[in-house]
């Protein structure tokens, strides 16, 4: 029997994008969602028993006999440490020997991106369990560059004249089954930092919107009360909205801004840069359209 790797969020932006290059690969694949419905059909990928991270039986079912387990971490809230450390307990009592744990750039407990330190304490859940386990610490994802743009063709936020090595969610799974495919233990307790090829301002990211939308999209520097006082109407609670305002800010101390080559060392090819990524993602930015 093939080893069998499971993997998370197979629905979503890049459970399902390393989904599909184990699929390619002809790699025994667990797809494990919320939704089985919305679980693509691929060869040689077999769907689990629905489940959620915060639910300890159903991930247990869901991952006996697995090996390996690449876990995307769980949408944003008040209790997503909680959620992973219960997914992370399941999957140590079905057996899995490995986690390929999908964290994000700077996990610290005192990062100033509060989502961040989420990442770090499960990493550190992770370590204490004795598993063998690779942790992934993607950067911001180049569409959220023109996702953070306003239809009025502003990028506002409190970032300064900080950088960004963000990268493209394509190269992040490339990396991702290449670590997963590896039946070697070089990758054990390894912490890849996935990013683009170049970390750039958002000012600078701004002039690339205007270049190939065709209007003028400008960086908006805000204060801290202004970047708050912006997304107040957006409904959204104060955790969660201090967690897009820390975002910013962290670009702005300089904790989004380390350039990895990891994505060429592990691909094999070069990362994708955000003027590649817009030329290639025209339904990014169609919403700038004048």
């Amino acid at each position: 029997m093939a080893p069998v790797i499971a993997v998370t969020g197979a629905s979503g932006r890049v459970g399902g994008r390393v989904a599909r290059r184990l699929s390619g690969a002809d790699a025994a694949t667990r797809l494990i969602g919320r939704d089985p419905t919305r679980l693509p059909e691929l060869p040689g990928a077999v769907p689990a028993h629905p489940a959620e991270y915060g639910d300890g039986e159903a991930m247990l079912r869901a991952l006996e006999g697995a090996q390996t387990l690449f876990l995307v971490s769980a949408h944003e809230s008040p209790d997503r440490v909680k959620e992973h450390c219960t997914a992370v307990e399941a999957a140590v009592a079905a057996g899995v020997e490995r986690i390929v744990y999908v964290s994000f750039t700077g996990a610290a407990p005192d990062a100033t991106f509060t989502f961040a330190r989420d990442h770090w304490h499960t990493e550190q859940y992770i370590r204490s369990c004795g598993v063998r386990h690779t942790f992934l610490r993607d950067n911001l994802y180049l569409g959220a560059i023109p996702a953070m743009t306003g239809a009025d063709g502003v990028l506002r936020g409190p970032a300064g004249q900080g950088r960004v090595a963000a990268v493209a969610h394509d190269d992040v799974a490339d990396a991702a089954a290449a670590v997963l495919l590896d039946g070697t233990r070089r990758h054990d307790r390894v912490v890849y930092d996935i990013t683009g090829p170049a970390a750039f301002t958002l000012a600078e990211a701004a002039e690339d919107l205007s270049e190939v939308t065709g209007r003028s999209v400008t960086y908006h520097l805000e204060s801290r009360e202004e970047a708050y006082a912006s997304r107040a109407g957006y409904g959204a609670e104060e955790w969660e909205v201090t967690g897009w305002v820390t975002s910013y800010e962290a670009i702005a101390v300089g904790e989004m801004a380390t350039v990895s080559d990891a994505v060429p060392r592990l691909t094999g090819h070069p990362a994708q840069g955000l003027r590649d990524y817009l030329a290639a993602h025209p339904s990014s930015w169609r919403h700038l359209l004048p």
